[in-house]
This record gives structure tokens, sequence and C-alpha cells, in this order.
């Protein structure tokens, strides 16, 4: 009897030697921020430690489309061209994770078997969609997919509400100007014509930015949207020159505010478009904040001045009727000597 337990216990011993063990991975989570995907598979009870005795294969939903022979070249299924080993240096110490380009590394159930010598193991890694940052609409490959944004909704609604917010703004203080301080007709062209390319470029970049996706459309967007926003400073000084024949503190403090919310919009738009999630995009809403808020503080003293500056200005009336009479007795002695 104790020699049929010894063999059953050394039966047991050379199965479970002859079993390859795995790193427990569950599943993997792609999203828009990936530009590739790792796909782990870690041996962790190796023998050998050397390549040359190792095969690897990769399988998505039972098909495979990757092999390794540590003897031979890798070979790929066409679908699968991107494919590689991460480190085939490191095969020897257990690792034969694979990575994949993002547009071929469609989701579902991988499976990875590792043969060492005569002892093998396989290992399945499931590859689902981000729950928190998803693809965009155009790269959907199956209905599980979601679709997200770079941003959060929330943070792009900020963004774009706060940016016309400071367009309306500018616009409504040419609008004032207009109706309460006569102006030459050429500095109205020019300012009429600096506001409307800014809100154009600004729709522009909205159109960009709205679809969402770290992709260098949004990231153009997102630029199109902070950066143009410098004409506000350079906007804003001549339509206080429009209103007051010197700037006063109060003019300055309010350009200076501007200013300072572009600065620090630009440097969230810096932030922002190297990083995926983003991680800052309260920095660029809180530089448009100051800079929305801003125009506003604009708008209500140009409103103020000009109602001063329109209550102080004699009737036309008063002013032509003097020059009237004055051109009269002129031209009465222009007569009287002709006479004589």
């Amino acid at each position: 009897m104790w020699v049929l337990g010894a063999w059953v216990l050394l039966s047991a011993a050379g199965a479970g030697s002859a079993q390859l063990l795995f790193r427990p991975t569950t599943f993997v989570e792609k999203n828009i921020c990936n530009e590739s995907v790792l796909l782990p598979c870690i041996v962790t009870n190796l023998q050998a430690n050397n390549k040359k005795v190792m095969y690897v294969q990769w399988k998505i939903q039972g098909k495979l489309f990757f092999s390794f022979d540590g003897t031979q070249q890798a070979v790929r299924d066409p679908l699968f061209s991107s494919a590689k080993l991460v480190s085939e240096s490191d095969l020897s110490k257990g690792d034969a994770s694979i990575l994949l380009d993002k547009e071929q590394a469609i989701l579902g159930n991988y499976s990875c078997e590792v043969t060492e010598s005569n002892r093998e193991g396989e290992t399945i890694v499931a590859l689902k969609n981000s729950t928190v940052v998803s693809c965009d609409e155009e790269n959907i490959s199956t209905p599980e997919e979601k679709c997200g944004s770079w941003f959060l909704p929330v943070e792009s609604a900020c963004i774009i509400v706060l940016l016309f917010l400071a367009i309306i703004f500018c616009w409504a203080q040419l609008s004032v100007i207009a109706s309460k301080i006569e102006t030459a007709l050429q500095k109205r062209i020019s300012i009429i014509v600096a506001c409307g390319i800014f809100t154009v470029v600004a729709v522009v970049g909205v159109i960009f930015f709205v679809p969402g996706g770290y992709t260098p459309g949004s990231q153009a967007g997102l630029g199109l949207i902070v950066v143009p926003t410098v004409i506000l400073m350079p906007l804003q000084y001549f339509l206080f020159g429009m209103v007051l024949d010197s700037l006063s503190k109060t003019a300055y403090a309010l350009i200076s505010l501007e200013s300072l919310g572009y600065i620090i919009a630009v440097t969230g738009f810096a932030l922002c478009v190297s990083v995926c999630p983003v991680l800052h995009a309260s920095v660029v809403i809180a530089g448009l904040a100051i800079m929305a808020i801003g125009a506003l503080l604009s708008l209500v003293y140009v409103c103020i001045v000009g109602s001063r500056i329109r209550d102080h200005q004699p009737p036309r009336k008063a002013v032509e009727e003097p020059l009237n009479d004055a051109k009269g007795v002129m031209l009465e002695r222009c007569v009287t000597k002709e006479k004589n």
C-alpha cells in the first residue's frame, strides 16, 4: 500500500511541475488615451529560463493571431500586424506579454499559451473598454463600447460657455459705444472686423473640440478656443480708447485682469494637450472665467463712462445754431465789402 501511495504523490508532484503558473490578470482596459494596448502574460514558475526552449501562442476568441518560437521568427496574422513581444530578452524570465496598436486591439477574450520544453500553461485576459474614458463614435467597433470625451461633458460645456460669454460682452461693448458715442466710421469697421474674426475662429474651434476624443482635431480645437483669445486684450484697449481720451487706471486694471486670465488659460491648455485623461481642465476653465469676468466688468465700465459722456455732451442743435449765426455774420460782412 505504501508503494501505491508514494506513486500517487510522485505523480501529483510530477503533474504539478508540468503545469506553468501565471500572474493573475483578469482584464485590461482600453481607452482613447491609449496609443497601444499591453496584454500581460507573466509565467511565475519557469525552470529552464531559456527562450530557445519556449513557444508562445496568443489567440483571440480561440483564433491564433500571434506565435513566437524561441528559435524562429514571430508569426502574425495580417489583421494583427502590430503584435509583438514586449521584450524578447525578458521571455526567458517568463514575460510573454505583447503590445498591440490601439486600432488593432479589438475587444474580447485573449488567451496566452506558453510552453517550456514539456511544461505548458494558459491564461486568459479580457480586453474591455474603459469605464472612465472611452472612444469617440467613429472608432466604435462593438455595441458594448461607449462613447466618451477627452474632457468631461461639464468641463467642455464650461469652456464653451465662458468663451462665448467673453465674445458676447465684447460685442455688447461695441454696441454701447456705437449707440452712445460718436466715433469715426473707420474705427468702428476695424473693431467690427476684429470681433468678427475672433468669433469665427471661436466657432471653428468649438466645432473641432466638441466631438471629443484625444485626437489631433480635438487638441487643435482647444487651441483655437484658447490661444486666439489674446485678441481680446488689444480689442479691449481700442474699445476703451473710443470712449476715453486717455486710459484711466480702471481701464488698465481691467485689461490687466483679462491678460492674467489669458496667461492662466494658455498655461492650462499647454498642460491639457500633454496628458490624457485631462488633469488640468480646471486651469483652462479658471483662465476663461477670469477673462469673461474682465469682459463683463469692462462692459459695465463702458456703460457708466458712456452715459457720463453722453450726459455732458451739448445738444446738437445748441452747437449748430451758434455756428450758423457765425456763418451768417461772416456772409453779411463779405457782401458789405463787395458793395463798398
